[in-house]
């Protein structure tokens, strides 16, 4: 991810991230990208379960009927395992995990054990009582997908009402004190609700927001096509940084995101030599430290069924299941080839991406991407939108 507030806006120095060693145990959440050891942020998909029926759902959710795979026992054991290994935060996702009973005694137990827990949730089933006993179990953020405003939302999420609903869970997690920010992952079809995004940001008083790139799997596979062309991109980024800068400006400062295109970071630094050099030294170092693309490395999935995959995306590709080994052995076995080149990327990749002057602090974006456009892990990323000019290999 790209904190286009911390860099652009210089609300973030290269010395805040120095101050702490730059250990991801040590780091507070909002320096965790700038850690040097990389320990893996794990995203956990406790559920295939959920209420909604999102057109862009990477996990293929089902209706909330059912069986889960892992049950709460395997879930402590699975937990103890992540705390021990030095894993900082948990994220709970997936299909929805509000559907899961034991949701707030798993992420109380996770922060019992030392890690972080957020949430990934569509927001709908955030009732003043839920919201109260999230706050109660000490969960550090609730992030809630939205994608645009109330027709256009509901139209992705197939279920009328559900924006309204998931207003009310920003309004019930804010009563309580709960850090809440909003999701949003941008294609051709509501690419213009961007603008209303930050107005919802300024009017509920809602701190942060991540504008998530699309990434090619699940049924977001199906949008590949609805994907924003480069000079889109661009655009949007452009776009992100001014309503960034207004609001700071206005006096009113939000966390701003992007994730999932770390040609992102090269695009605001060169955006920043124009406007401001003595600032723009600054952020290429802190992209440095952030090194791009972690996938496999610094971000990993576990799935409802106990799949460890990369991240949360690219699914074609399973090193083992916590059900039968650790996921910590798992994370560093070596004899594991795809997840042990992915720990050191620029050795392996390909086309532009091999030539690219800014290999270092993007490491080569998203190999989901280059798998689903060209047929290999390797090739570039088809969605990177810097020209062989910018990224010096003209």
């Amino acid at each position: 991810m790209i904190g286009i507030s911390k860099l652009y806006c210089g609300q973030v120095e290269p010395s805040d991230a120095l101050r702490y060693g730059r250990e991801a145990g040590k780091l507070p959440s909002h320096l965790l990208q700038f850690s040097k050891d990389k320990k893996p942020v794990v995203v956990w998909n406790m559920t295939k379960r959920c209420n909604l029926k999102c057109v862009h759902c990477y996990a293929h959710a089902v209706a909330v009927d059912g069986q889960d795979d892992i049950s709460t026992a395997q879930a402590r054991a699975m937990i103890d395992d992540l705390a021990a290994y030095g894993a900082p935060v948990m994220l709970f996702s997936g299909g929805e995990p509000l559907v899961r009973k034991d949701l707030t005694e798993l992420a109380s137990y996770a922060t019992s054990r030392g890690m972080r827990a957020v949430i990934s949730t569509n927001g709908t089933l955030i009732t003043k009582d839920k919201a109260r006993e999230l706050k109660a179990v000490g969960l550090s953020y609730v992030g809630i997908s939205l994608d645009g405003m109330e027709d256009v939302h509901d139209r992705f999420r197939a279920v009328p009402g559900s924006f309204r609903k998931a207003l009310e869970g920003i309004a019930n997690c804010q009563a309580e004190g709960l850090k809440v920010g909003l999701r949003f992952t941008i294609n051709k079809r509501n690419v213009a609700e961007i603008p209303g995004i930050f107005r919802l940001l300024e009017e509920l008083e809602v701190p942060r927001a991540c504008f998530y790139h699309l990434v090619y799997s699940g049924r977001g596979s199906d949008l590949i096509r609805e994907d924003l062309d480069h000079a889109q991109t661009r655009q949007v980024l452009d776009l992100i940084m001014d309503e960034t800068r207004a609001l700071f400006e206005a006096g009113h400062p939000k966390e701003i995101l992007t994730v999932d295109n770390h040609a992102d970071g090269p695009y605001l630094w060169m955006r920043l030599q124009k406007e401001d050099p003595r600032r723009a030294e600054e952020v290429f170092e802190l992209l440095q430290y952030n090194e791009g693309n972690s996938s496999g490395r610094g971000i990993g999935c576990i799935s409802w069924d106990g799949k460890v995959h990369a991240d949360q995306f690219w699914r074609e590709h399973v090193f083992g299941n916590v059900l039968e080994r650790p996921f910590s052995h798992i994370w560093d076995d070596p004899s594991i080839e795809l997840l042990h080149k992915l720990k050191d990327k620029k050795k392996h990749v390909k086309g532009r991406c091999a030539r690219c002057r800014f290999l270092n602090i993007c490491g080569g974006n998203f190999r989901a991407r280059a798998e689903a456009w060209y047929g290999d892990e390797w090739a570039q990323d088809p969605a990177c939108y810097l020209t062989d000019e910018e990224i010096g290999i003209a």
